[in-house]
């Protein structure tokens, strides 16, 4: 352009663009918008020989800043066109925005041009003419074969009006499947009518429920379960709800993208196990799907979701006893759509085409940023994994070293064959038995105890009622606690009552002490003494009706509150006396107090406490929930409470529910400890892939950049050189001092593994036992070579011009 003259914005109501002929030196006017507003100028269109017009009549003209700022303001701030052209508008004429012209639907047409140019140019394919991108070409992508899969019912489309008029750029290209193809496999396949024998799925449920005005009531996705990353050429449209028919052509893509040599994939869904069923089978019958050959397909469902499911599914599907698979919840998806969903209803109105670039667009970024942010994703994770390891492992040595070894040795072989054939075997990490004995028939057992060894007649009766008085003088508390200051009389009434019927219990309960004791002073104080941390609210209302009237008046004492009185235990009699009197207690038992001094009044001493005992927590009290909810949320950082991991733990495995107890912790600890050391691994061995990936990277820009004739084409090059060495650079410093597993290393589990896949400057290929290949680092062009401009240094031993900019 020769001329360059700023016009009235007025001016457009005149506006009549020119028949633009080349060489022609008659002025037209132009609608040129920037970023800093929108401007109309008379434009003399080049006339140098050889020169040649690309159009005829052109009216308005996009900067590529404008561009660059609607890319980023959509991909960031999930800026629709419109509001991005108004807020142009504005910025021109904040008064008078209608007199500025309205290039809207010009900018959703230029930026979709724009946006597949720019995908283009970032995935080298502008430095080659002749090599045009294949399906997921272009799509950032972290490779890996551990996916999780999810629908998303947000993400719907409307029927368009004149779908014939639809104009594709890059259909399969990036993420969204490619429509003809996903389309052909939809007209042959055949939807299963199976309901689920598990839970009462939405997603599968309401697989027949439709709506007239929408092409797509949603979308269904397969990304990387352990980074975050959209897998391509894999994003699928939902018809009617989420179908296997649709879900079964998302992860056969998924499974068939980057997967050479890869034998196994770990596949985690909210309804897998519903869904692994038949998948085979689905595969087998349709033409439009395909697994790789000998690909070992291994089923799991999120770990929040399997909560809702039945507890058989805990044991067959659960994350935590998959070996190699490391530490994840497989709900990774679900954090991915909130954002997705910011964008959602913008795209619900546009053509197919353009929804499906948008939404390429979105996840392309999505990986992009989980790239840009992997270190310190990997570092937080490098943390975690050190700290799980550290909190499962001596829990885990403390529990065996107290079991018997040779039920051990069984259960190891058990847990061996689980992991090696899976299904119904994984069932060893469930209770076997039905239900834990009742108090009462724990009571029975007691009592027909005190026959065959020492313990004096009617101690555990003894005992028994002891307790319960305890747990009343808990609950008298509590409500005592609930009065308000200004409590009513009617209010302090059933208070009172249940004071005095409590004080005669005790009172009747120090009679049988006294029987029990010989009449021996055993010197106790009369205050309760109790750690109020451990005094529940929760007891039975029955409890206060067992003593009549006449015994209330009878044994009441008016001085000490009945809540305050101490009750005469057997560890109120000293560890000899107690002796004496047949009421011995074995020196190994389980902690049943936080008071040091109680264990030390039944003879034990405080080297022996120092090194088995330790303080109790309230929240260690609790019912051990590996009995009562098999299949809770939250499991992978459980841990047994220490007093079941005392060296007492092999005496109580004489008894069959408590060896069943014992089993099944045992082999949930193990399997804790055993994932956490697999994720410490995997973080390790990612932090070295990392690197690598990133050197792989820098050496193709090289290439690119020595190959290329053009000089925009060398710059660009170059500067990705820069931007990927940078990368290398910051990752070798975060990652200094972490222990990288080297890339040659075996991984944790030959049923899951990686592949990474580099160009071999060498021409040679090093496979491992787990298909990493490893390529050879050729020399970097050192950091001090690029500090002025325009040096030149040898890549490969082919001079190059570095220009930094």
């Amino acid at each position: 352009m020769h001329a360059w003259e700023n016009i009235p914005m007025d001016a457009e109501a005149d506006f009549s663009p020119m028949e633009t002929v080349h060489g022609s030196t008659i002025p037209t006017k132009l609608t040129i918008v920037h970023s800093t507003g929108v401007f109309l100028h008379n434009v003399v269109w080049c006339s140098c020989p050889g020169v040649d017009s690309s159009t005829t009549r052109p009216q308005t003209a996009f900067t590529f800043d404008v561009l660059n700022h609607f890319l980023i303001d959509a991909l960031e701030c999930k800026t629709s066109a419109s509001s991005f052209f108004e807020k142009i508008r504005r910025m021109t004429n904040n008064c008078f925005p209608d007199t500025v012209p309205n290039r809207y639907r010009e900018l959703m047409r230029v930026s979709r041009l724009w946006r597949d140019l720019m995908s283009r140019k970032w995935f080298g394919f502008a430095h080659n003419d002749e090599q045009k991108p294949d399906k997921g070409d272009l799509a950032c992508w972290l490779v890996s074969q551990r996916y999780v899969v999810d629908g998303n019912f947000t993400a719907q489309h409307m029927v368009m009006r004149k779908p014939q008029l639809d104009i594709s750029l890059s259909d399969g290209l990036g993420y969204m499947v490619k429509d003809q193809e996903y389309q052909t496999h939809l007209s042959s396949a055949v939807e299963s009518k199976e309901r689920s024998s598990c839970s009462n799925h939405r997603a599968v449920n309401a697989a027949n429920i439709s709506r007239s005005n929408l092409r797509a009531t949603g979308v269904g996705a397969t990304a990387c379960a352990r980074h975050g990353c959209f897998v391509p050429h894999s994003i699928v449209d939902f018809q009617k709800g989420e179908r296997h028919m649709n879900i079964d052509y998302s992860i056969c893509n998924a499974l068939n993208y980057h997967s050479a040599g890869i034998d196994s994939s770990l596949i985690i869904y909210d309804v897998g196990c519903q869904w692994s069923i038949n998948f085979l089978q689905r595969v087998a019958q349709s033409k439009g799907l395909s697994v790789p050959e000998n690909m070992h397909i291994i089923p799991a469902v999120g770990k929040f979701h399997l909560s809702a499911h039945k507890l058989a599914c805990f044991a067959r599907y659960s994350l935590n006893f998959i070996q190699g698979a490391g530490h994840v919840d497989g709900e990774i998806l679900e954090t991915l759509w909130a954002p997705f969903n910011k964008i959602s209803p913008t795209a619900r109105s546009m053509s197919q085409a353009h929804r499906q670039e948008v939404l390429d667009d979105h996840m392309r970024d999505s990986n992009w940023k989980k790239i840009v942010g992997i270190m310190k994703t990997l570092l937080k994770k490098y943390k975690r994994a050190l700290k799980g390891v550290d909190d499962t492992k001596s829990p885990f040595d403390e529990l065996t070293l107290s079991l018997d070894p040779e039920k051990i040795s069984i259960w190891k072989i058990d847990e061996k064959k689980a992991m090696e054939q899976r299904g119904e075997y994984l069932d060893i990490y469930q209770l076997q038995m039905n239900k834990a004995p009742t108090m009462a028939e724990i009571r029975l057992k007691l009592t027909e105890s005190e026959n065959t060894d020492t313990s004096k007649p009617g101690t555990v009766s003894w005992l028994i009622t002891g307790i319960n008085l305890e747990d009343l003088q808990d609950g008298l508390r509590a409500d005592i606690r609930q009065l308000p200051t200004d409590a009513t009389p009617g209010q302090k009434v059933p208070i009172e009552e249940k004071r005095q019927r409590l004080t005669a219990r005790i009172a009747k309960f120090h009679e049988t002490a006294d029987a029990m004791t010989a009449g021996m002073d055993l010197g106790t104080a009369t205050v309760h003494s109790d750690d109020p941390r451990f005094c529940y609210a929760g007891h039975d209302e029955n409890g206060w009706g067992e003593v009549s009237d006449e015994e209330i008046s009878e044994y009441i004492d008016e001085e000490i509150l009945a809540e305050e009185m101490g009750i005469w235990m057997s560890s109120s009699v000293p560890y000899q006396d107690a002796l004496a009197l047949g009421l011995g207690q074995s020196k190994k038992l389980n902690a049943v107090s936080s008071k040091l001094t109680t264990m030390e009044g039944l003879g034990m001493d405080k080297a022996t406490l120092g090194s088995l005992y330790q303080p109790i927590s309230p929240t260690e009290l609790s019912i051990d929930k590996e009995v009562t909810e098999e299949n809770r949320f939250g499991q992978g950082s459980d841990r047994l409470a220490w007093f079941w991991r005392g060296n007492n733990a092999s005496q109580g495995q004489d008894d069959a529910w408590i060896d069943e107890f014992y089993r099944v912790n045992w082999l949930k600890a193990k399997a804790r400890w055993n994932r956490w050391q697999e994720e410490l691994r995997l973080v390790r061995h990612e932090m070295g892939w990392t690197i690598n990936w990133f050197k792989y990277h820098q050496n193709e820009w090289e290439r690119r950049g020595g190959q290329a004739t053009r000089p925009g084409h060398q710059a660009y090059a170059y500067q990705q050189v820069l931007m990927w060495g940078r990368f290398v650079e910051e990752a070798e410093k975060n990652f200094n001092g972490c222990s990288l597993a080297s890339t040659s290393s075996t991984l944790c589990s030959p049923q899951l593994a990686e592949i990474i896949v580099f160009k071999i400057w060498t021409g040679q290929m090093v496979p491992t036992a787990f298909h990493v290949i490893l390529i050879p680092i050729t020399d970097r062009i050192k950091s001090a070579e690029l500090n002025r401009p325009g040096c030149n240094v040898g890549i490969e031993n082919q001079p190059v011009l570095i220009l930094l900019l």
